[in-house]
Formats: C-alpha cells, structure tokens, sequence
C-alpha cells in the first residue's frame, strides 16, 4: 500500500485533518475530517487518531505529516515520531484555494475567526495582503450578545427565516436607484441602518450573517481588482454556510465578479498543508 501524507490545520479549539495517498490528485485525497477540543494538543492528537482509526490506517501507513495552523505552535515534538514539517498558514490558504478551484491565479480568501486574503498564482509563492477582522468570531460575538446564541448551526438556522427589509437600509430608500448607475434598489447602503424596533430576532440574525459576508466580499473585491482578478476562491468555516452562497451571488451580479465556494471549501487551509509536502524536502 502507498504511503500517505497527512496534513494537519491546528486551530484554537477545532483542528482539521486530511490526507492524500500515493499521489497528489483527487481521486487520492482521504475524506478530511474535523474535531473540537478544548485545547489545540488534545485536538491535533484526537483528530489523527481517529483519522487514522477512520480510514484503517497505521502509523506505517503515513509517509510524513504537514502541520499549520495558529495552534500549531503548541505542537513542540514529532506526532508519535512520525517525520513532521511546519508550513506557514498563508502559504497553506493559498496552495489549497488553487487546487480546489483549479485556477491557476486567484484571490483566496479564508473565512475563519477573522478573514485573511491571499494572493495566489501557480509557480509562485503564495502572497498574503492582509483581510478584515470580520469573520466567525464577529458572527457568534454579535449573536451571542443580540441574540444570546454562539453556535453557528444555530444562528444560521434562525437567520434563515428572518428579512433584512426590518434592518439594512438599502439605496432604495435614500434615492432613486436610477441616479446610481450599476446598483439596484436592494444594494446595501448601510448594514443595521434602518435597524427597527419590531425587527425579529431572525431579522437581526439575517443582518449580522449578512453584514459579515458582505464586508468580507467587498475587501476581497478590492483586493482583486489590485490584481486585475475576477475570481475570488471562498475557504474556511464560515464559507460552509449556506447563507453564503446567497449574499455571494448577489456581490457576484453586482460587481461582476467570480466568488467561489468548492467543494471541500472548509478544509482548503489543511489542503494545502498536505499538498506543500510536494515541495518540502523531508525532515
């Protein structure tokens, strides 16, 4: 049997996990998994664990494993003295938006706890342009304070049945569409601008879902315009929501742009770890 690499994205409280046999194309990629601990150590070693149960595989099935992630730095020694290689996380988003998109240029944006943007181009070494601290952590910061819920599931379920009529004010409201040219009356003039007494608690839910995605894609649109791109690959948690889809697809008709969501989008980051093995001499 073919050795595999694994690839392994340290977080705070939730660590990531894939792997590839053989060969680096689709058809050898191991069904990533996730796992939540309350520390990123009992987290990296749960997760390989029962990867490795998951998939009937042992320590001599795996070649060498590929670590990032901001909680990797807690993992000081090599995981049950497997070869290990350290890969820095912008490198990580980028290798990994590339590759599941198929593109060969892109902006990949990783929408985690906060958001950060990543140029990337193959052949070249992936560049990070900063981001946005909108994210995750402002999705459930601002749920748990206006709605008293933190858990996404929740928040995305509640939002689902909720309307932005009773919270954003739109460019309808303000003037005539018509006098500006390229937006219609739905585009948002101001998230929580027109925020109503008799808003439910789904209408709030919608707005802070929305004002996230949205700020979120147009940082991205102007660090894709820097670059001349229309395409703009979607990786991270927050990307696995199907909110998301709705507010891109609108950001993508207005601006016409290409917003992205692959398959596999929430494990882009732990890819692409896996996948810099490719250039990684062994360690």
């Amino acid at each position: 049997m073919k050795k595999a690499v694994i690839g392994i994205d340290v977080g705070g409280s939730t660590t990531k996990i894939v792997g590839f046999r053989g060969s680096f194309d689709r058809a050898s990629l191991i069904e990533p998994i996730f796992v939540r601990a309350t520390d990123p150590v009992t987290s990296t070693f749960g997760a390989f664990g029962k990867f490795l149960n998951d998939n009937s595989l042992t320590l001599d099935d795996v070649e060498r494993v590929m670590i990032t992630g901001a909680g990797s730095s807690f993992i000081t020694n090599p995981i049950y003295d497997l070869p290990c290689s350290k890969v820095e996380e912008f490198r990580a988003i980028g290798l990994g938006g590339l590759y599941l998109s198929g593109y060969k240029t892109a902006i990949v944006a990783s929408l985690g706890t906060g958001t950060a943007l990543v140029h990337a181009e193959e052949g070249k070494a992936p560049r990070h342009l900063g981001g946005t601290g909108m994210g995750g952590g402002t999705l459930v910061g601002l749920s748990k304070k206006l709605l008293g819920m933190d858990t996404i599931e929740h928040i995305e379920k509640l939002a689902k049945d909720g309307s932005l009529d009773m919270v954003d004010l739109k460019i309808g409201d303000i003037v005539n569409h018509d006098m500006i040219p390229g937006f219609t009356e739905n585009t948002t003039a101001s998230n929580f601008g027109k925020i109503s007494d008799i808003a439910t608690q789904a209408d709030i839910a919608l707005g802070i879902v929305n004002m996230v995605f949205e700020t979120i894609g147009m940082v991205a649109i102007f660090a894709a315009r820097t670059y001349g791109l229309r395409d703009v690959v979607l990786t991270g948690n927050l990307s696995g929501m199907e909110l998301a889809k709705r507010t891109f697809d609108g950001l993508n008709k207005l601006f016409g742009m290409n917003f992205v969501i692959p398959e596999y989008s929430r494990f882009g980051t732990v890819i692409g770890a896996a996948l810099a093995a490719q250039d990684e001499p062994e360690k």
